[in-house]
């Protein structure tokens, strides 16, 4: 152990490691602001590149990509309602309200220190927890990853204002879209209509991009003659009274990141969405409503995504399951270069699990440094005349389109998707629903058909399995309560708990 925390030493301030580091979380940031450029796509180009290099020189210049990845889908989520990344759909819910009300620079600063504070926090858990939550991991089963996932579903109904039923018709449309392609089980055809094109199903960054960023630009149409709004940059840096005030919130959000994150086939995406919601229901007096720019709406789901990082690397290192789609990248990256994740990697190569901990934590503090900087020059997109900056938009989206998979048919699915959000929108739907239920469907349909094959297709014994089993029993009261909560008894219940708070304060 002695041996190797002198090792770790002399590498984690080893310059070129620092520099690689440095260089890989600069890229990221960029990289995850681009709408159609994906982390999961940056570190599989970097494998081919650093195949023959030395494997921490390689694993600096990812994990740097990783962690500036995952923060930079925020930047355009907040400036262009844009997400990057999927994990930056609910921080575009209140960060572009922020931006319209000229708050950019403020909402960019507060992300990246909140980022930052998510990403320790997960870091802190990899390092002292990390056998702990991979055990805990193991024992979620496919149907637990279904009541996940349904969960997810009512989730995003609580996404859309004062009407669950849209959010929840939005999340179903998701759902739909993300079931087109072969089957995983039987690889025939599901709404594919005989066409090729359609086997490979529709890729959920396509839609994000013409939901959000097409619709969006469809919608400003009708805003032309509005003057750009004036980016206040006076303050980046959050306020220390801020920073006090959420600390308990981002903490919260950061533990919900972390456990969501150690579970293999997760992400960063469903914990932003989870400590969105937990958000609101804790927060009680917001200064801003939810959705409308507050700023409780951007602390947890950034906070919890970076979070999620830590969380990912636990079960990757530990049991040879990936965290996530990049945790499984960086899993062949290992195999390339002649490890083998799993329990022994700590046996054999103990010093890689703490090089890793300390590599992630000096990415950590390089992203501190980046995110705030460069700020002034980002929201100056905002400012930009609306005439100029729509069809920049429509550009740039295209050019992310079809760069996923070099196909001019993805471009056509942008459009489609672009005009059919512009009338959601403007009958008075999200569009983040839909773009969750896309990435939450495939989950929630294949952990069903391994659910069901492991009841050996008996409805009887694959509904006793759910009461039977303490996880899966805990996730379906939550999944019941979370219904209960959206109907009349829920809101009768709700008032009554009011009314007696209110009575005992007065009797107080």
């Amino acid at each position: 152990m002695i041996e190797a925390l002198g090792f770790l030493t002399i590498s984690w301030f080893d310059p070129w490691l620092l520099m690689l580091t440095a260089a890989g979380t600069l890229a990221g940031i960029y990289v995850g602001a681009i709408p159609g450029l994906s982390v999961t796509m940056a570190a599989s180009i970097l494998i081919s590149f650093t195949f023959k290099w030395n494997v921490n020189d390689a694993l600096a210049l990812i994990a740097g990509v990783y962690i500036g990845g995952v923060y930079g889908g925020s930047r355009t989520a907040i400036l262009l309602n844009i997400p990057g990344a999927p994990s930056a759909i609910a921080t575009a819910l209140d960060g572009y309200p922020m931006a319209q009300r000229g708050e950019a620079g403020e909402a960019i600063g507060l992300t990246t220190i909140m980022s930052v504070f998510g990403g320790f926090v997960g870091i802190l858990a990899l390092a002292l927890f990390a056998p702990l939550l991979s055990d805990f991991a193991l024992k979620f089963t496919s149907r637990d990853y279904l009541l996940l996932a349904m969960i997810g579903i009512l989730l995003v109904g609580t996404l859309s204002g004062e009407s669950f039923a849209k959010g929840v018709f939005a999340g179903a449309l998701g759902v739909l879209i993300g079931m087109v392609g072969l089957d995983p089980m039987t690889a025939e055809g599901r709404f594919t209509f005989d066409t090729i094109t359609l086997m490979g199903g529709i890729p959920y960054v396509v839609a994000m991009i013409g939901f959000f960023g097409v619709a969006e630009a469809f919608v400003q149409l009708h805003n032309l003659d509005l003057p750009a709004v004036k980016q206040k940059i006076d303050r980046v840096i959050p306020r220390i009274s801020d920073i006090r005030r959420y600390f308990k919130l981002a903490l919260r959000a950061s533990g919900i990141g972390t456990v969501i994150g150690a579970l293999p086939g997760t992400g960063g995406d469903i914990a932003a969405l989870l400590a969105y919601d937990d958000a609101k229901r804790v927060t009680k007096d917001p200064d801003v409503p939810f959705g409308e720019g507050a700023k409780e709406g951007l602390i947890a789901p950034e906070a919890a995504n970076n979070a999620a990082v830590g969380g990912a690397f636990v079960p990757m290192l530990t049991l040879g399951i990936p965290g996530d789609a990049v945790t499984a990248v960086i899993i062949g990256a290992l195999f390339i270069h002649g490890l083998k994740p799993g329990p022994l990697l700590l046996v054999e190569t103990p010093h890689l699990f703490w090089f890793t901990v300390g590599n992630l934590a000096l990415a950590n503090i390089f992203l501190l440094i980046f995110g705030l900087t460069g700020i002034r020059i980002f929201t100056k997109i905002v400012e930009c005349p609306k005439a100029v900056l729509i069809p920049l938009i429509v550009i740039l989206s295209a050019v992310g389109s079809y760069a996923i998979q070099n196909n001019p048919v993805d471009i056509y699915w942008m459009l489609l998707f672009g005009v059919f959000g512009y009338f959601l929108k403007i009958y008075g739907f999200q569009v983040g629903p839909v773009i969750l239920g896309v990435i939450l469907g495939p989950m929630m349909d294949a952990n069903y058909r391994r659910a069901m094959i492991g009841a050996r297709n008996d409805l009887g014994t694959f509904a006793w399995d759910f009461v039977s089993h303490p996880i899966s029993l805990v996730l379906l009261i939550a999944f019941l309560a979370l219904l209960l909560s959206q109907t009349p008894v829920g809101g009768w219940i709700r008032t009554l708990l009011q009314r007696r708070q209110a009575t005992g304060g007065e009797a107080g």
